[in-house]
């Protein structure tokens, strides 16, 4: 289809220019049909229709062939729905720039509602997506179906069912029907494994997109290209150089009503799902090529060689007052707050502990990688006191990669003092807007790209390594520290850390360039 017959408005962002040099626009034959399931609530409000009308805007989404179905149990109309995300589509600050495409794009949606597990509701489903194929004249085994499950994971099992019973579409002409599906992909390993195999018993792998939003984020898709595009860095990745590296996720609120549903989960999954992925671009071997399936096989190893987690290499701790949220058990050892070191056994990185840290209510929010080199030998200016060097990712806030050294103080004396080589996004792409993570996510899975996705067997992998500290927490086995909302956490964290090798840098804070 000639570019020409598409709604794109016309943007010299460099933005548009790279992403759609990246992917180009979603232009197949057959008519697209993106379904959000859960359309009515929070996770599909504010992320998933966002991201969809910005792919929209920014002419990702061609009008001419894709509609968007939002299926919920909520007895509302069409116009309610987009009413209702109408708000989270556009800031105030550009909603006249955005008003025509908006409204074109809220167009395009058409609610069905329906339960979960009801033949009737997703046979119904099924006609409207037909009757919209049948519009676009899509030859049948040609059409797309796109099923975005925003809901909780106890209602994949039967939404599956549903809708492959009812919704799927031939795919001998090019066509294909795939489902996303959010995390937490189960409690354990047993739970995930059942979840994976009941979805595994109605969708191929291939069909099976396990989203990660992280995975999405900028300075996480751009691993690779740091680590095997750039020289100098080769020869340094290893247990030679490297003394001890960090994911960090912190947040400064906590639970904030959300108490229940967070003590069933608690933050060691938080923390195991999200920083596996994280750990494994860190510490994985070059892949043979850039192909999903290199990448994710090298990322399965990286996971299989982690051994087994020791109890006195983890500190957990629950803020004071988590309790007295009325969700919350009275007796609840759920941990808020975790730093676990694990250990990878292989040539590379033998000796050298990964700390993984996540927390609620802490003093600050930031995400980021932290690598610490070791001591330079020969410290011939006596400048080890004040600090090593240290290349730092720093996901979110201000996303930034920066290179902490140590370099001569300015002036007439030979004194050292800790900076920095600084890349940071704001101030170098200044004409760039970083795309959201769900963006870039939702337009692999429809591109076909698992690169940023969990496989089934590295989902498994994780799970091995994490379930046993889960049990021995429910068993009581292993005790939250109580620790004050807005600090660090607990101290014995920060001894543990001291353990593990990690030399805190006093005195030196990384600020943000202004523009």
């Amino acid at each position: 289809m000639d570019s020409g017959q598409w709604h794109v408005e016309k943007r010299s962002t460099l933005r548009n220019e790279s992403f759609l040099k990246e992917y180009g626009p979603v232009s197949e034959t057959g008519s697209l049909s993106i379904v959000v399931l859960g359309a009515s609530g929070d996770l599909a409000k504010k992320k998933t229709f966002p991201a969809l009308f910005n792919l929209y805007h920014q002419g990702f989404l061609n009008p001419d062939e894709v509609h968007i179905f939002g299926y919920a149990r909520s007895k509302i109309s069409d116009q309610e729905l987009r009413d209702k995300i109408r708000g989270y589509l556009v800031d105030e600050k550009n909603a006249s720039e955005k008003a025509e495409a908006l409204s074109k794009f809220l167009q395009l949606i058409k609610y069905v509602s329906g339960p979960y597990d009801s033949e009737d509701g997703f046979k119904r489903l099924d006609k409207a997506i037909s009757e919209h194929e049948i519009s676009k004249k899509t030859s049948e085994g040609s059409s797309r179906r796109l099923f975005y499950l925003a809901l909780p994971p106890s209602v994949y099992p039967p939404v599956c069912k549903m809708i492959k019973a009812w919704c799927t579409n031939k795919s001998d002409l090019g066509g294909w029907t795939r489902i996303v599906v959010e995390k937490p992909f189960g409690k354990d390993l047993e739970s995930a494994e059942q979840l994976s195999s009941q979805i595994g018993a109605l969708f191929d792998e291939p069909q099976i997109y396990r989203i990660d939003h992280y995975l999405g984020k900028e300075l996480v898709q751009n691993m690779l290209v740091l680590r095997f595009a750039n020289r100098f860095f080769l020869p340094l990745w290893n247990r030679d150089n490297i003394a001890n590296v960090q994911i960090v996720f912190r947040e400064d609120f906590g639970t904030e009503g959300r108490g229940g549903y967070f003590d069933e989960y608690g933050i060691i999954l938080i923390m195991g799902l999200w920083s596996f992925s994280i750990l494994c671009l860190v510490a994985m071997e070059k892949p043979i090529s850039l192909k999903p399936e290199h990448i994710r096989d090298e990322k399965v190893k990286v996971l299989q060689s982690v051994m087994p987690i020791k109890d006195e290499e983890v500190v957990l701790g629950q803020y004071e007052g988590y309790r007295d949220d009325p969700t919350v058990p009275n007796d609840s050892n759920t941990p808020t707050f975790a730093t676990t070191i694990l250990r990878i056994d292989n040539e590379r990185w033998e000796g050298v502990p990964f700390i993984l840290k996540a927390g609620k209510a802490m003093s600050s929010k930031k995400a980021d990688i932290r690598i610490q080199f070791k001591d330079v030998p020969g410290d011939i200016f006596k400048c080890q006191k004040q600090g090593r060097n240290e290349f730092v990712i720093r996901l979110q806030p201000s996303e930034a990669m920066y290179m902490k050294l140590t370099v001569k103080q300015p002036g007439l004396e030979m004194q050292t003092v800790q900076s920095e080589l600084d890349l940071s996004y704001k101030q170098r792409y200044q004409d760039v807007s970083i795309p959201e993570a769900y963006e870039r996510l939702i337009l692999d899975t429809i591109k076909g790209d698992q690169q940023h996705f969990v496989r089934r067997d590295e989902l498994k992998a994780a799970w091995e390594i994490f379930t046993p500290l889960l049990h021995r927490i429910e068993k009581g086995e292993v005790k939250s520290i109580p620790y004050k909302p807005g600090s660090r956490g607990p101290t014995e964290a920060d001894q543990l850390l001291e353990k593990a090798g990690y030399l805190q840098t006093h005195g030196y804070i990384w600020i943000p360039p202004t523009l």
